[in-house]
């Protein structure tokens, strides 16, 4: 169960952390949409002490942008507040923060961890 947690824990946060990710200037797209590249810290709890994943933002919603079978479910607001949920199997974790254009960061918890996020755009 330790390794599951340390894997599919952090996982699961490390893509609802990216799930924050930043997005490209586009005249037709919310100002944070494109991939982001999310990297998770754990501050405390037995999960993986860090792991970094891409996050893909449509619309302000979002999603899974790796290869992972994460589920990524979130919101960006205009103001670049972010709310996210991950899950994997019957692991979940939940996290918040703000992104600006560029850059990112915020806090998660989920799978007895607790941790925070950074996450800087790609595209």
């Amino acid at each position: 169960m330790t390794n599951f947690k340390k894997s599919v824990g952090l996982s699961t946060a490390a893509a609802l952390v990216a799930a924050t990710v930043f997005a490209s200037p586009a005249v037709a797209l919310p100002r944070h949409d494109g991939v982001w590249s999310v990297s998770l810290v754990t501050t405390r709890g037995d999960c993986m002490a860090s792991f970094r994943y891409p996050i893909q933002i449509t619309n302000g919603a979002l999603a899974n942008g790796g290869a992972l079978a994460i589920d990524v479910r979130g919101k960006v607001a205009a103001n670049g507040a972010v709310v996210v949920m991950v899950s994997h199997g019957d692991t979940h974790a939940t996290g918040a923060g703000r992104l600006s254009s560029t850059l990112g960061r915020g806090s998660w918890h989920g799978a007895g961890c607790v941790g925070s996020w950074t996450a800087e755009r790609r595209g």
